[in-house]
């Protein structure tokens, strides 16, 4: 409420009750809101958390957008809370003013007045999806989105980002791999960790296997002998 004129008008009766009485500076205050029932408080049993709720988008700021999803409730959603996969600097890069949009309800703190909203919640999680998916040791195609001195940030998946160190980035002999933005490489998984949502990546690690493979081949092309064991192998190996 901007102005009183919005809701009465000099001459109106209307009926109040009485918040404090200061004699001293002869002042009485009044209040009328405490004649209605404050939504507030029985707003989590109307939105439980998880519920899906519609609404409109009042207001965009820097860290969130407002949703009114009825007269006189506004909900949030922060900034973090819009997308799994883009990195949202500002709620107009997603959100429009006066659009109708869908939300979860992430929490309801009726003494705060304050009602969390969540957008990206709606669609399933990336990250929990691609830890469901893999494993250490399973290698992936990944996209060099930028790099650093300390490595490259691979994309692994939609929304999904890995690290791979300087020290991971190098071929089966050890030279290293320039990794620059833009390009595809194979990766395999070295270490997740679920509760950062991190993922550490070689190449190291996948020019290891290659050599590998290769070598075994190397070994059996010249051997007629089809009972090749694998102690023949590392003899052949500390040989060559």
């Amino acid at each position: 409420m901007k102005h009183p004129s919005k809701l009465v008008k000099p001459g109106d009766d209307v009926e109040t009750v009485i918040l404090a009485v200061n004699p001293a500076d002869r002042r009485i205050s009044l209040g009328m809101k405490q004649l209605l029932e404050n939504p507030w408080e029985h707003l989590a049993d109307k939105y439980p958390t998880g519920a899906t709720v519609e609404g409109r988008v009042r207001n965009l700021t820097d860290f969130g957008a407002f949703i009114e999803i009825e007269d006189g409730i506004d909900g949030l959603v922060h900034v973090s809370n819009l997308s799994w996969t883009k990195r949202v600097k500002h709620p107009s890069e997603v959100l429009k003013k006066g659009e109708k949009v869908r939300a979860v309800v992430l929490g309801v703190e009726p003494e705060n007045r304050r009602l969390s909203l969540g957008i990206k919640q709606l669609q399933p999680d990336v990250w929990e999806t691609f830890f469901a998916q893999h494993r250490v040791g399973d290698i992936v195609k990944g996209k060099v989105l930028r790099t650093a001195q300390f490595g490259a940030f691979v994309e692994v998946a939609e929304g999904v980002e890995g690290l791979c160190h300087v020290s991971e980035a190098t071929d089966g002999h050890g030279v290293p791999v320039k990794l620059e933005q833009g390009q595809e490489h194979d990766f395999k998984i070295i270490r997740l960790n679920q509760e950062e949502k991190k993922v550490a990546l070689s190449i190291r690690a996948v020019s290891g296997d290659e050599a590998s493979r290769a070598d075994v081949e190397a070994y059996k092309q010249p051997v007629s002998s089809s009972t090749t064991t694998l102690g023949d192998l590392v003899n052949w190996k500390r040989e060559k």
